[in-house]
């Protein structure tokens, strides 16, 4: 519904944007219609003055103010009527029994102009199809054929006034577009009000998160949704245990594959509780290798294989750690590569085992 012309409001210049919307273009403007109010005030002027200039009515007149236009851009139906006959277009009240008489169809209608308390609005066809042009909704809103009479029927009962516009109306691009497609609306239109309003309440929630992040971490960033925000945040965690982990796997490696006969305790206080079963070893080794496609998915494993590979790619020495003795009972299930594995998760438990009992002290 790109093509349909659609003025939102601005002020009270509902009048203005009820024309243009009708005409499906920007036929007038706030200069245009005050000049045609000032006109039609000068007209009841002059007839006034016809029961003479000293006569009380025509001083109170005068004191007046226009009831035409005011100061807000509020047009009065004069004004809209008068504009209209420019282009040959003339008003009749549909509310009026006259016109109710005739048993015309709505539908066999071309537009209607509606009125509720200086609140002025389009209803038109355009093609096949009827639009509410409302310059407070947020653009076009469709209106089915059986759903138009009931339409008609509701403002009446909310107290609206409606006019039938009779004449041609000016040629558009939306029109002779719609004469040959349908459309069809997933979504109606919102009031502008409630457009704001939401947006209003959107940006209280996120200065209420902002709030508590700045209460939780200090932080005052906040990104545009909540969700993604939040998946960051888990993300950013992650990846600084991913990035701790790998610091003590590296730790780890670099001990296992020294190839020195100067014992680990020199540097780390032993623990009781390093010599796990083979059961114990399996499940851990289980554990490492599912920790290691997990940061695959998250393109981690890039950095961990190459840190591997250039470990695994020095001739050296098995590893001295106390996984000696398991590695000859399981050397013939366990291939260099699974043993070099084992060597490192042990070192890794060894350390932060150590490290724990060393914090304790």
């Amino acid at each position: 519904m790109e093509s349909i012309f659609h003025e939102k409001q601005e002020g009270s210049l509902c009048a203005q944007h009820c024309l243009n919307n009708l005409l499906q273009g920007e036929y007038f403007s706030p200069v245009e219609l005050s000049s045609i109010a000032h006109q039609l005030d000068e007209e009841e002027r002059m007839r006034m003055a016809e029961g003479g200039v000293t006569s009380e009515d025509y001083r109170t007149f005068l004191q007046q103010p226009s009831g035409n236009m005011d100061d807000s851009g509020f047009f009065s139906i004069q004004v809209i009527s008068n504009a209209l006959k420019v282009w040959g277009l003339e008003l009749i009240l549909f509310n009026s029994p006259e016109y109710q008489s005739l048993r015309i169809d709505p539908i066999n209608e071309r537009s209607f102009i509606c009125n509720y308390k200086e609140h002025w609005f389009t209803v038109r066809k355009l093609g096949k199809q009827w639009f509410n042009l409302n310059s407070l909704l947020t653009g076009p809103e469709l209106i089915s054929d059986t759903y138009l009479a009931l339409f008609l029927a509701q403002l009446q009962q909310e107290g609206y006034s409606i006019f039938v516009v009779k004449g041609d109306l000016p040629d558009c691009e939306a029109d002779q577009l719609l004469q040959m497609i349908r459309v069809q609306q997933m979504h109606r239109p919102k009031l502008i009000g409630e457009e704001l309003a939401q947006l209003k309440e959107q940006r209280v929630h996120k200065t209420d998160l902002e709030r508590v992040l700045e209460a939780n971490d200090g932080s005052g960033m906040l990104d545009e949704d909540e969700e993604d925000l939040q998946r960051a945040l888990a993300l950013s965690r992650q990846e600084m245990d991913m990035e701790d982990e790998e610091a003590d796997l590296r730790r780890a490696i670099q001990l296992s594959m020294q190839g020195s006969s100067r014992n680990i305790s020199q540097d780390i206080p032993q623990t009781s509780g390093t010599n796990l079963t083979s059961e114990e070893l399996r499940k851990r080794r289980e554990a490492y290798f599912e920790k290691q496609q997990q940061k695959q998915q998250q393109q981690k494993q890039q950095q961990q294989q190459g840190d591997l590979a250039g470990q695994s790619s020095h001739p050296c020495e098995r590893p001295t750690t106390s996984s000696g003795a398991l590695g000859s009972d399981l050397g013939d299930a366990m291939g260099e590569e699974d043993m070099l594995q084992a060597a490192v998760t042990m070192s890794l438990e060894t350390v932060r085992n150590d490290l724990k009992t060393e914090g304790k002290k």
